[in-house]
């Protein structure tokens, strides 16, 4: 038996074995991949290449013709003899890695869809997450999608990024968290992680992909990390690179990032994926090589292995045919994708069961699990007593706003491209008349606000936005627009593509209904941080839902009228302005203010802000120094009449430094659900890793300082503090 076929061998003895054996030929073909769209059409009959080292097929979520959805195990079936035809047209039998996007559920079809990653991060509950994963991860594999495309642990700073809500938010330590679970709940389940996009993926203004211009000290502080925790706690076994350019090269190029950072001092052993025509922008659009070719033998000697989504075998060739690549970089290239296929298994184990997927892809339990997730990722912004709703003293609802009649999964990587359905998930205002049974409910367009709502018992106002991917935005108020896209004739510029249409005016719909009927809420439902300072003193009560998935529409419900108390907390801090952006709660102390002449500098709702039903009592805090770091304990009480769940935060403020530090940055959180009358105590044990920063040579480690440590429940709201000291890596408490 070949040794590459010994199960009893180490995945790196296998990869070893195989790679001796193979042509050159063979081994570029093993950094090739193909995408198709159509699958049922003459696309996949007359182009699929089963040489290539990986593919994804879209096409196989949709029969496109008649616009109906495949089964998952009709998706499983296809894939399986996808990979049959791969091991059958390789001489060695190499099988192709199936990959594909699960940003917050499965997207070969419509298998269970979570909230958005933004409103996952509002959960503030790693854990949560990683279960959402793992879930997410299960369907995947099922289905034979090996590689995912996620998560995305891009800090968002300036909420204009139209791909915010694909984001965790802007604080490190919550991104970290966040995104270090996903990739856990991904590779158990045998599902390559990928981590994106290395590593800045937006710019000024929250422009998509543009130009980094952050410095190296702030990557190292701030955007790097969360890939970092990723690789070495999360277990990610692939990358994908940005399609930016940092310090002035190309990140698919960025030999910086992609070895010296990324391998030699991350340790990181899997394989990098360019973003999706990434490789060719080196040329086309960066114009840093003059051929695609070159282009792609830059990328690779980076430390680049896999040029997405077309093929690449022909620049390849005419890269190693001209000398801009050696055999060697091939086989180092080829060597960590074979070696990511051993290591999950790809080549024991290639085919799926194709008989039990359909009782797994949205099985109860899987749906039960998106349920709890969206009850947790809301957050109640504003309630001045109206919220929860008495469902036993209303006879009328009226329910106004464009999402009232949208399933609220948001647009971005949510189901086949041709939007996620299905006949068992509501809209808010389909699963209220299931809910309210017996109550009379009166819709309108917003220009019948001022003739219906007066006659209503309480009104309702979803919302509804333009963003996502292509749709960074200018103006952060709800949206009063329609846009339509031009990308055709875009030339690979990311400018000019926007054209606008006249559209309901949002705002001035919310006032309308304020004024006829002083009892209402407005729901946001949204992925990024809106500009309320035009309505927000008026309304009553404001519930950030987020994009809270396909069971979100019963969680926003439950919260309005009080079976579920809402227990989120805010993963950014949210703008009164767009004047103030980018903003963040963890800036760096400056010789001025913050403010401008037309407001104090401060946010509408600041980071780690939620308010509850309940009330909660925090007291007793004690703070401890051992070999292990700092510990902190404290007593908590659910003081009010509701059950519900608290989120205490740590941040600290360090000085004298030798560098400047952050005037505030969350070191710890915990979440704790407590019934009405209930009291625990917590500890929260934060290590030394806590104290350690960048000095001025950019060296990593626990340096001199000294240190406010705050206890709160939001980065505003301070209960109780500390001050501590680190002194020739002796942590101890003035």
């Amino acid at each position: 038996m070949e040794k590459y076929k010994d199960r009893s061998l180490s995945s790196s003895e296998r990869t070893a074995d195989l790679l001796s054996r193979m042509t050159t030929e063979e081994k570029v073909f093993q950094l090739s991949t193909q995408i198709i769209f159509d699958v049922f059409g003459d696309e996949y009959k007359q182009k699929r290449d089963h040489r290539l080292g990986s593919f994804r097929n879209p096409g196989h979520f949709m029969h496109y013709k008649d616009n109906k959805t495949s089964k998952p195990s009709e998706v499983a079936r296809f894939i399986n003899e996808d990979v049959r035809k791969s091991v059958e047209a390789s001489r060695l039998g190499i099988p192709a890695i199936e990959n594909g996007e699960a940003l917050h559920g499965a997207q070969w079809g419509m298998a269970t869809c979570f909230p958005q990653p933004i409103a996952l991060a509002a959960t503030f509950d790693p854990e949560l997450v990683s279960g959402v994963a793992d879930i997410i991860g299960k369907e995947v594999a099922a289905a034979g999608v090996r590689q995912v495309f996620a998560p995305v642990v891009n800090i968002s700073r300036d909420c204009r990024w139209g791909r915010t809500m694909e984001t965790f938010g802007e604080d490190v330590l919550l991104c970290s968290d966040m995104g270090e679970a996903m990739c856990r709940g991904f590779q158990k389940n045998g599902v390559i992680a990928t981590p994106k996009h290395f590593a800045d993926n937006y710019a000024d203004g929250g422009r998509d992909s543009n130009e980094s211009h952050s410095s190296w000290r702030t990557l190292y502080e701030v955007y790097l990390p969360p890939f970092k925790r990723c690789i070495q706690k999360g277990g990610a076994m692939s990358v994908m690179a940005a399609y930016n350019a940092v310090d002035g090269v190309p990140c698919s190029c960025n030999r910086k990032l992609l070895t010296e950072i990324l391998r030699k001092k991350w340790g990181f052993d899997g394989f990098v994926v360019s973003d999706y025509n990434g490789v060719t922008d080196v040329y086309g659009a960066h114009h840093v090589s003059d051929s695609e070719a070159k282009a792609t033998a830059i990328c690779i000697k980076a430390g680049l292995e896999a040029p997405l989504p077309h093929r690449c075998e022909k620049n390849v060739f005419e890269a190693l045919e001209k000398g801009y690549l050696t055999e060697a970089d091939v086989d180092r290239a080829a060597s960590r994708i074979l070696k990511a296929k051993f290591d999950i298994g790809l080549f024991d184990t290639p085919y799926v069961n194709e008989d039990t997927i359909d009782g797994l892809v949205r099985c109860e339990a899987h749906k039960k699990a998106a349920l709890d997730c969206a009850r947790q990722c809301l957050v109640l912004l504003k309630n001045d007593g109206v919220l929860p709703f008495d469902k036993n003293k209303i006879k009328t609802i009226g329910v106004f706003g464009k999402g009232a009649d949208t399933v609220p999964v948001g647009d971005n990587y949510s189901g086949p491209y041709q939007g996620w359905r299905a006949d068992d998930a509501y809209t808010p205002l389909g699963y209220l008349r299931e809910f309210a049974k017996g109550i009379n409910i009166i819709t309108g367009t917003d220009e019948e606000i001022k003739q219906k709502a007066p006659g209503c018992d309480i009104c309702l106002y979803f919302t509804k936005m333009l963003e996502g991917e292509g749709r960074d935005r200018c103006n952060i108020r709800l949206s009063a627009e329609k846009r339509r896209f031009d990308t055709e004739n875009s030339g690979g510029m990311i400018v000019d593509q926007a054209k606008a249409e006249a559209g309901d005016d949002q705002e001035t719909a919310i006032a309308e209904m304020v004024k006829a009927n002083k009892n209402s809420a407005v729901i946001l439902l949204n992925g990024a941080p809106i500009d309320m300072t035009g309505w927000i003193e008026k309304v009553p009560a404001v519930l950030e839902a987020w994009y809270p998935g396909e069971q979100g529409a019963q969680a926003v419900c439950e919260a309005l009228f009080g079976i579920v108390n809402p227990c989120g907390k805010l993963p950014m801090s949210f703008p009164k302005s767009v004047g103030q952006l980018p903003l963040y709660y963890s800036y760096k102390p400056s010789g001025r203010g913050y403010h401008y002449n037309e407001n104090d500098g401060k946010p509408l709702f600041e980071f780690g802000f939620g308010l509850s039903y309940t009330e909660f009592k925090i007291d007793n805090v004690t703070c401890s120094v051992d070999d292990n770091g700092l510990t902190v304990g404290y007593d908590i009480e659910n003081t009010g009449k509701y059950s519900g769940a608290e989120v205490v935060q740590i941040y600290f403020e360090g000085r004298n430094c030798g560098v400047v530090r952050p005037i505030s940055e969350l070191k710890a959180y915990r979440k704790t659900r407590l019934q009405a009358g209930e009291k625990k105590r917590e500890i929260l044990n934060i290590d030394d890793e806590a104290f350690k920063y960048y000095n001025a040579e950019l060296e990593y480690g626990l340096f001199d300082g000294d240190y406010t440590v705050k206890l709160g429940t939001s980065c505003c709201k301070i209960l109780h503090t500390f001050e501590v000291s680190v002194k020739d890596e002796i942590i101890k408490i003035k």
